[in-house]
């Protein structure tokens, strides 16, 4: 069955006068009997009781009057919902960030952002470390990650694309002959314990961590593992040794804590964007350019330059 059919039988059925409907529709009065007795055969039954005086709907006629205009409404509104999710204006969208990126401005403002402009679209965030994205996004269970990298190569299957740097930071206890200081530097910390992330948990910050330390000629001591960064700050403020962590957690304030800057060249940890290699829909591409609005002028030409295949 032709939709023109059916738009044809809505504007009689309204009018109930074939010339007001042919009117209407821009063609002529025959053309349109025609195609509304072809729609009647086709059926099998007559849909308008006519006569010279008056065109009137039959019991199925009404009856198809009710149907077809659902039909078509639903129809519109299928059409509207396909363009909305084409132009990535509706849909769902799964990100990953690692657990450090909430303690800095970028992601609540992009997250603020991007709910604003594009309402229909449903985020589900997702608190993942580094390694843990990576599987996500080739399982297909996550869309785009905010992942540390450690400058190194990504991936073969993903795209992972350099948006920011962070410093990091020595954390030391407040009484520690080295916390009065203004910077130091790494081969200072040759004796001391230290206080990391378990190895399995796959963030890249134990790794640029090691080999920071073996630029300054020796292997880190560790003398316990925590799989969160605050648990590890509390920790330094037992007394259990020193850590070092992204800038960012610098926010958290606890007394007897202190956050000393490294004078290490490469003391930082890059903040990637992570995605899956290949052609990238309309909504993925949006966020990407919601991601660049709240960079950095350098940062946001070096994620259009790396990142084209992304950006609208």
């Amino acid at each position: 069955m032709d939709l023109r059919h059916l738009r044809y039988f809505l504007v009689v059925a309204e009018e109930l006068h074939f010339t007001r409907a042919a009117q209407r529709l821009h063609i002529a009065q025959p053309p349109l009997s025609q195609q509304i007795r072809a729609l009647e055969e086709e059926l099998g039954v007559e849909l308008f009781e006519r006569n010279r005086r008056r065109v009137a709907l039959t019991p199925a006629g009404e009856h198809f009057r009710r149907r077809a205009s659902a039909l078509l409404g639903e129809l519109a509104v299928a059409c509207e919902e396909t363009r909305r999710i084409g132009e990535g204006r509706a849909g769902e969208l799964s990100v990953g960030f690692t657990s450090s990126l909430p303690f800095t401005s970028l992601l609540p403002e992009v997250l603020l952002d991007f709910r604003q402009t594009y309402p229909g679209v449903t985020l589900t965030l997702r608190e993942l470390f580094t390694a843990r994205q990576f599987e996500a996004l080739r399982e297909g269970t996550l869309d785009i990650g905010f992942v540390r990298y450690d400058g190194l190569a990504p991936p073969e299957d993903l795209v992972l694309t350099e948006i920011r740097r962070d410093p990091l930071r020595l954390v030391i206890n407040a009484r520690h002959p080295l916390a009065g200081q203004a910077q130091v530097a790494l081969s200072e910390l040759a004796d001391e314990p230290f206080i990391v992330y378990p190895a399995g948990v796959g963030t890249g910050l134990n790794s640029r961590v090691r080999t920071l330390c073996k630029a300054a000629g020796y292997a880190p001591r560790v003398v316990q593992e925590a799989g969160e960064a605050t648990t590890q700050i509390g920790l330094v403020a037992a007394g259990l040794g020193v850590a070092i962590l992204p800038a960012p957690l610098e926010c958290v304030h606890i007394g007897e804590v202190r956050y000393l800057p490294l004078r290490d060249e490469g003391a930082h940890v890059s903040l990637a964007l992570a995605t899956r290699s290949g052609p990238q829909p309309a909504l993925l591409r949006n966020f990407v350019e919601r991601v660049q609005a709240h960079l950095s002028p350098e940062a946001g030409a070096l994620l259009r330059q790396q990142a084209a295949h992304l950006l609208p």
